[in-house]
């Protein structure tokens, strides 16, 4: 197999139904990776599906609670019962709730972890028997670059983001003796419907991202297909436990 070859793969991406996740879905889609596009909103999701096969792929959606271990569990299995295996989790569902930290309830804190980090470790958990079986896989966990840096309205997300980073971590070590690489990527300031939220909440916030950022403009989601392709291909099968930042030179400046 070619180094960045996905023919024969199956992936599936939660959230892939736009932004960040949809980019990463097409990346794969055209190196020949078959796709599962997970989310709550089943419309959009197929929506983003009728988009992946218009450009070739082989792709179906299944709606998801990611939210609910249970509803995690049964997406693998219906993956597996679909297209017969699985060799690619991308964990990328996710939200966030802005307040200052003395103004969220312990309702909304454990939601943002709910959404953002018990669910990556569900689908992990459920992901595992079948790559095992596989002899094989590569799991792409979604952190952020407030998984290196604080901020005063992302407390909860942040938390939840560094969360991510130190699951990658543990379940890098734990399962490279089964030949699953397991990493995190990073995004920086990426134009997706969540932070074109956050450009309207957030005075000047568009101003200082580019001044901020190195390369000057703000991501876009097809610029998260590369490290997609990458992590999920034979090309990185050394790699594991990292943590990869997709920002535009962001984080360098520290």
């Amino acid at each position: 197999m070619k180094q960045f070859d996905l023919e024969g793969r199956v992936a599936i991406v939660t959230g892939g139904n736009g932004g960040i996740g949809l980019g990463m879905a097409k990346g794969m889609a055209n190196a020949g990776a078959s796709i599962v596009v997970a989310g709550r909103n089943a419309e959009k999701s197929e929506g983003a599906v009728n988009e992946l096969r218009a450009g070739g792929a082989d792709a179906t959606s299944i709606t998801v609670d990611v939210a609910d271990d249970q509803s995690c569990a049964d997406l693998i299995a219906a993956s597996v019962a679909h297209f017969g295996r699985l060799d690619i989790l991308i964990n990328n569902a996710g939200m966030n709730n802005r307040k200052q930290p003395d103004e969220y309830n312990m309702a909304e804190w454990r939601q943002v972890m709910d959404v953002n980090l018990n669910s990556a470790f569900a689908c992990c958990q459920a992901a595992y028997p079948e790559m095992k079986k596989a002899g094989g896989g590569k799991i792409i966990n979604i952190g952020s670059m407030y998984s290196i840096f604080g901020g005063p309205y992302t407390v909860p997300y942040a938390a939840s983001k560094g969360g991510i980073v130190q699951m990658t971590k543990g379940l890098a070590t734990a399962w490279a003796k089964d030949n699953i690489q397991v990493n995190a990527v990073l995004p920086g300031w990426i134009d997706t419907e969540l932070t074109q939220t956050a450009r309207k909440v957030v005075d000047g916030l568009h101003e200082n991202v580019l001044r901020r950022t190195p390369a000057g403009r703000w991501g876009d989601a097809d610029d998260m297909s590369g490290i997609a392709v990458f992590l999920s291909s034979p090309a990185s099968d050394y790699v594991t436990g990292t943590a990869i930042p997709v920002d535009g030179g962001y984080s360098a400046l520290g």
